[in-house]
């Protein structure tokens, strides 16, 4: 078939999850992070734009809901599924706004917010880790390629060393199912 090389696809997949080595630590501080926030009644917040939202979303019903084990559900809601607010805000405010406004009115200090960007670079979630930030909430950064902006915004960047977006993509979906079997229990 033109165009389609499943071989080099497969490489350069594999290459990029063998990276995800390096982000044994990082990953077991976010799962602690995690962990104490919803010991303290805490809850989670995660946003993204395009597919890093669908990530985001995917995540939250994980948590919300069930991942593979019958279990407690957990506080993860995405800022990414009203679209009432999205556009509202959006319009008001400007697009830049969309999920610092929601921060502003639905954190409380102890929360933590979860930002998903494969270039790190995206202005809508610098303005709502600095909004976080403000406010007391923690901040994680799940990014790509060299971490972008958000590597020094966030309290915890998590880094996915690729450079194509659907290779970084997929590296976040299974950085956020290994997350999610860390609460299987």
């Amino acid at each position: 078939m033109p165009g389609l090389d499943l071989e080099q696809s497969l490489v350069d997949h594999l290459d990029t999850m063998q990276h995800l080595r390096a982000l044994q630590q990082p990953l077991q501080a976010a799962i602690a992070m995690l962990r104490e926030t919803f010991a303290r009644r805490g809850r989670v917040f995660v946003c993204g734009n395009g597919g890093s939202a669908a990530d985001a979303q995917h995540f939250a019903a994980e948590f919300s809901g069930r991942y593979e084990k019958d279990r407690r559900g957990y506080p993860v809601l995405a800022l990414t599924t009203d679209t009432s607010a999205i556009t509202a805000i959006g319009n008001d405010y400007g697009y830049e706004q969309v999920f610092a406004r929601q921060v502003q009115s639905v954190t409380l200090e102890g929360d933590v917010l979860i930002v998903i960007s494969t270039s790190g670079n995206s202005s809508n979630l610098v303005a709502a880790v600095r909004q976080a930030r403000s406010r007391g909430v923690q901040t994680l950064g799940l990014l790509g390629r060299d971490g972008g902006k958000l590597a020094a915004e966030v309290d915890l960047p998590l880094i996915v060393p690729a450079q194509r977006t659907a290779r970084i993509q997929e590296a976040h979906i299974f950085i956020l199912h290994v997350v999610c079997e860390a609460f299987e229990d």
